[in-house]
């Protein structure tokens, strides 16, 4: 790590699983904002996605953990697990500078879709004040800020950086159809993972 105030990534998601695309975005903010380290953080309660059932948080800690092995600059975080209730960022975020006393530089990581559902998020405004926004880019999609999140956050234009990403159409719940179906997942899930989930038996 680089003398003086470092600088903090914090990936936040359900990770159910963790695949090549949170990777990528995450060694894409480490490269392009100069990071001293990337957090890693699986939600306890994932309470937007309410509407479907979730691989149990202990089990996705596993995961995530298997999937940052090899990469010296990720570190998890179970600050969410260990919380009891919903899990909301701008709490995370709170609890996270509070454990480093107010130290460094801290930025947010999420993806183009992710900001455009940001307005309905818990205390969005208080998760812009707290930390500047990673927003992933791809090239030929709209203006990464929209005008209606504009207009419901005012200010986040200035809170963003941009992270121009190749496009990769990876998702964790096409990956679980895969596993159910029992075809191969190749390079599209980290092989440390793929070994948790056969262990676990998880999505058969």
């Amino acid at each position: 790590m680089r003398a003086g105030a470092p600088r903090t990534g914090v990936l936040g998601g359900t990770f159910d699983p963790p695949h090549l695309a949170h990777l990528v975005l995450a060694a894409t903010a480490r490269r392009v904002l100069g990071l001293d380290r990337v957090l890693l953080v699986p939600a306890g309660d994932p309470w937007r996605k309410a509407d479907r059932a979730v691989t149990p948080p202990a089990e996705r800690l596993r995961l995530v953990q298997a999937a940052a092995e090899l990469l010296p600059w990720a570190e998890v975080s179970a600050i969410e697990i260990e919380r009891a209730g919903a899990s909301y960022s701008a709490q995370t975020m709170d609890a996270l500078a509070a454990l480093a006393d107010g130290g460094g530089e801290w930025w947010f990581i999420l993806g183009a879709d992710a900001l455009a559902d940001l307005p309905h998020w818990h205390e969005p405004q208080r998760l812009i004040e707290q930390s500047r926004l990673a927003v992933a880019y791809r090239s030929g999609e709209p203006s990464v800020v929209s005008g209606d999140t504009v207009a419901a956050l005012p200010g986040i234009a200035e809170r963003v950086d941009v992270l121009p990403m190749p496009r990769l159409d990876i998702s964790s719940s096409a990956l679980r159809e895969r596993i159910k179906a029992g075809r191969e997942t190749g390079p599209l899930l980290p092989e440390a993972v793929r070994g948790v989930i056969d262990e676990l038996g998880l999505y058969r």
